[in-house]
């Protein structure tokens, strides 16, 4: 496994880690007013916080060596790591293990819709749906789910993913009044799926061209937070019923693993609901109303 995607993948995170914490923050002292020469934590304070060499902890950031389970256990606690960050790192040491046995597959890059989820989008009418593939490639959706957002057949196929179409595509900043929260989590959730699959040509084209095409971009992935999500709300400003909050569930179908149908819905009886169900019969009410 050594020198994989995976690991340098790990390396790169516990490098950008260490540079956002303080020896304060970690309980290590500061010494006098001596000018530190690089940002957050010396590699030697981590390693000394982890209890291991200097070299050891040296290799592992620089992708040459996989952390056993007790280093990896400490370095999650020594740097702070949340939840999320460390279903992320201890999914970059089993995918780095599992490649040392067996080579990778490769993995299409936009897979075929499985029919039963299909069949499952085509009976929905009154929920807008849209399943996504690796990379949060918009594979398949609902008439309403394109009323609500936006009418994904005017999109390219090859330009249809929903990461790129929140920062290229001026309809869907205009349609998030909280865009920037919305584009963090895509970023978020993106690298989360670097840690699956590092070396997919298909993730880093579309980083790459994200890196030049958006400045904020380049910044968030750079600081390679992570994030996965299930469930939550997204407040829409729609241009035809007016401003709806509504929920959104992950429902992820075990005869397609890398493919998920994305539900929105709202309480019943409230207005969110009342503006969905007009949204919904094609109603072309004013907004406001």
């Amino acid at each position: 496994m050594t020198g994989s995607a995976h690991l340098r993948e790990l390396g790169e995170f516990f490098r950008h880690r260490r540079g956002e914490l303080t020896p304060a923050q970690v309980g290590l002292p500061e010494y006098g007013h001596t000018r530190r020469r690089v940002r957050g934590l010396r590699r030697e304070e981590v390693a000394q916080l982890v209890t291991i060499s200097t070299d050891y902890y040296v290799r592992i950031e620089q992708g040459r060596l996989a952390p056993s389970r007790p280093v990896l256990d400490a370095l999650v606690r020594e740097l702070r790591l949340g939840a999320d960050q460390r279903t992320y790192v201890e999914g970059l040491v089993a995918q780095a293990a599992r490649a040392g046995h067996r080579a990778t597959p490769r993995r299409p890059v936009r897979p075929r819709l499985h029919p039963h989820l299909a069949r499952l989008l085509g009976q929905l009418t009154g929920t807008p749906g849209i399943v996504f593939g690796p990379r949060l490639d918009i594979l398949a959706w609902n008439p309403l789910a394109a009323r609500l957002l936006r009418d994904f057949a005017t999109v390219p196929e090859a330009e249809r993913n929903y990461v790129r179409m929140v920062f290229c595509d001026p309809a869907m900043r205009d349609i998030y009044p909280e865009w920037e929260d919305v584009a963090r989590t895509c970023v978020e959730v993106l690298r989360m799926e670097a840690g699956v699959n590092p070396a997919d040509p298909a993730l880093t084209a579309l980083v790459g061209e994200l890196s030049l095409a958006d400045r904020q971009f380049r910044v968030w992935w750079a600081e390679h937070r992570v994030a996965h999500q299930d469930f939550g709300s997204k407040r829409i400003a729609h241009p035809v019923v007016g401003d709806l909050t509504l929920d959104w569930d992950t429902f992820r179908y075990a005869g397609a693993p890398e493919q998920q149908l994305v539900l929105w819905s709202a309480e019943p009886g409230t207005r969110d609901a009342g503006r969905l169900a007009d949204l919904a019969r094609g109603a072309d009410t004013a907004p406001g109303t």
